[in-house]
């Protein structure tokens, strides 16, 4: 059997043509609009709650939306957006050092090695400025200069400065201004939140998406809850590889399910790996932390010149280090893009030189910025992120280098969307890093949080009411029966994972799974391993349904059952991963395949075979390829130097 087949290529249908400074513009005045009083009889569901999906629920909850908002944590507040730590880019050019929406564009566009899309990014970069006046609105404590005016710093991929930023903690105090807007909606009536419950399936009604089928994690009650629209703000995937710097409980459940109902998944195998984390330490983790990229504006990146050299760093002369990434990039760096620091990471390691446990490791280095700027200064910028590096490592970085190396970050891949956040099923939206519409084959630092909030606050309520004044406002009750099959599957599916009655946990699964994946889809791919992968991943997913053991029942917090069920969809995810990476034969951005790389081991992209964005079909054997050809007028691809 292939490991694919070609389907009908797919096109993006509702992005406007003209000049692109005025394409969003007129999306927005050609959509149709809703009167506030059908807007009161129409239902969205929301799922996640995190920069996306809350700021989402709020703002349908505040233009009077019926909304219904669910999240797995206990409170909207603990979802994964909290973890963001660097901050958040916007083309506002307060540093006055030239920056404009254009630029913004620019940088975006090449940061993800030209395979985004020049309208969806172009939008990003205009609405970027309103995201931080709605934030400064909500009383988001962003850091502020001498004299009271917001402060910028510096991040991958960009010459300017135009990350604000809350200390080490911008995620946590933008996800508080959003949930406080959601708060509001939830008091008003308007947003009715289910907290502790996961989606496990979309309902599917003649042909549109109506609604979902959940379960309760403290009861295991499963319900089935409809509207006349779904959007999934669930977040990405990084989780398959068991050891990344998401949240334990984050997963792909939600959009793998409407994947399976018919949702294409798009660049599935464009997969971030961060260049700044704390190093693995042992083989009993079960996830690592991430260390801000906004400690390159003023780290050092260096190993020792010497291999094998053990020394401790305060004890190599400065004529002995190489500052690998200032001496190969002159003009970015430290602050190249993720991608390029990563694999430069990955190379001194494999060349020997690499520091700590293993010799995966590097250093990053705060000596000159304390002699240059004193320890009060350094403190003021990341006191906190040097606070939680000591309690992890138990060293103190303002006298000793810290120790990082890449980890799996963010995914880039997600369902297919067009220009409104559609997917290929009617009524299914998806916003943030759960869709694959912005970053490309890299995302820069920083443009996260951009993205999850422009689609909430901004795109998806001007694009939502297009879709709902063309659908028409017919009642629909659980005991339809396309509702009803949808809970029966989810049920059925529960029983399964119940019943296997084997003898290993999904943890021990997820973990062999991540390292497969980690070895052959990581930061480095060629096509034997990857087929190798394939087929690792096909036997230990039949491994899997034979020797799962889940205890417990599903009329219950049951914790292992969670699991094992995050733990079959990432099994099925990782080999779509793998077959999308395989037939991708060029480099690009976090797709690194070794047979395609420059004299100078930079990735090597193919633009006349691959310009395109790789959307995938279910079918339940051979997943089906539909190619969206990219088009370039305002930025001509051309190679991605940052030298």
């Amino acid at each position: 059997m292939p490991l694919y087949t070609e389907g009908e290529p797919i096109a993006d249908g509702k992005a406007p043509d003209g000049p692109i400074a005025r394409r969003w513009e007129q999306r927005r005045f050609s959509a149709r609009l809703l009167s506030p009083n059908n807007k009161r009889k129409r239902t969205v569901i929301v799922v996640g709650t995190g920069l996306a999906g809350g700021s989402a629920a709020a703002t349908l909850g505040e233009l009077g939306y019926q909304v219904s908002s669910f999240c797995y944590q206990d409170s909207p507040r603990r979802a994964h957006s909290i973890a963001a730590q660097g901050g958040i880019n916007a083309a506002k050019n307060y540093a006055g050092d030239g920056d404009s929406v254009y630029r913004l564009f620019h940088d975006t566009i090449k940061g993800g090695d030209f395979r985004a899309r020049e309208s969806n990014v172009y939008r990003l970069a205009e609405i970027s400025t309103q995201i931080i006046d709605q934030c400064v609105a909500q009383g988001v404590p962003f850091a502020r200069e001498y004299g009271g005016l917001l402060d910028t710093r510096s991040f991958g991929g960009a010459q300017v400065s135009r990350t604000f930023y809350a200390r080490g903690q911008t995620g946590q105090q933008l996800l508080l201004g959003a949930y406080q807007a959601l708060a509001r909606q939830i008091s008003a009536g308007t947003v009715t939140m289910h907290p502790r419950t996961e989606m496990l399936d979309l309902v599917v009604i003649d042909g549109r998406a109506r609604g979902v089928v959940v379960r309760d994690l403290v009861s295991g009650r499963v319900s089935t809850h409809l509207a006349d629209a779904v959007v999934l703000a669930t977040g990405g995937y990084g989780n398959a590889f068991y050891l990344s710097t998401n949240a334990k409980g984050c997963n792909a459940t939600a959009i793998w399910r409407a994947h399976r109902r018919g949702a294409l998944f798009a660049n599935p195998c464009f997969t971030q790996i961060h260049p700044t984390c704390i190093p693995v330490s042992g083989e009993h983790q079960s996830k690592l932390t991430l260390m801000s990229e906004s400690l390159r504006n003023d780290g050092r990146v260096w190993v020792p010149q010497a291999r094998g050299d053990t020394r401790p760093p305060e004890r190599i002369p400065e004529a002995e280090r190489d500052y690998y990434l200032e001496r190969i990039y002159p003009s970015f760096g430290n602050l190249v893009p993720r991608d390029i620091a990563s694999r430069a990471a990955k190379n001194v390691c494999d060349e020997g030189r690499g520091v700590g446990p293993g010799g995966r490791g590097v250093y990053l280095d705060f000596a000159d910025a304390i002699e240059r700027l004193g320890a009060p200064a350094v403190k003021a910028k990341y006191g906190n992120l040097f606070e939680m590096y000591e309690r992890i490592t138990n060293e103190d970085p303002y006298r000793v280098p810290m120790r990082i190396y890449p980890a799996v970050h963010y995914t880039m891949g997600g369902l297919w969307v067009d220009y409104d956040l559609r997917s290929t099923i009617p009524g299914l939206f998806v916003i943030g890093e759960a869709n694959f519409s912005d970053h490309g084959a890299n995302r820069l630092g920083a443009s996260a949080l951009m993205q999850g909030l422009a689609d909430g606050y901004f795109v998806l309520p001007s694009t939502i009411g297009d879709y709902l004044a063309d659908c028409p406002a017919e009642t629909i009750t659980d005991s339809h029966p396309d509702a009803v099959a949808v809970a029966g599957d989810v049920r059925e599916r529960i029983d399964r994972l119940l019943a296997v009655g084997g003898d290993r946990t999904a943890d021990s699964f997820h973990r062999e799974l991540g390292g497969i994946l980690w070895e052959h889809c990581g930061m480095e791919r060629n096509a034997a391993g990857l087929r190798s992968a394939i087929d690792q991943i096909s036997a230990l997913r039949g491994e899997f349904w034979r020797d799962l053991r889940v205890p417990g029942t599903g009329a219950e917090l049951n914790q292992s059952l969670e699991r094992a069920g995050r733990v079959a969809d990432f099994l099925e995810l990782a080999e779509l991963m793998c077959v999308d990476a395989l037939h991708r034969e060029e480099s690009c951005g976090g797709h690194f395949r070794a047979e395609h790389q420059t004299e100078d081991g930079e990735a090597l992209r193919d633009d006349e075979n691959f310009d395109y964005v790789a959307a995938w079909e279910f079918t339940g054997n051979s997943p089906v390829l539909h190619r969206e050809h990219l088009q370039f007028h305002e930025v001509r691809p051309s190679r991605r130097s940052y030298q």
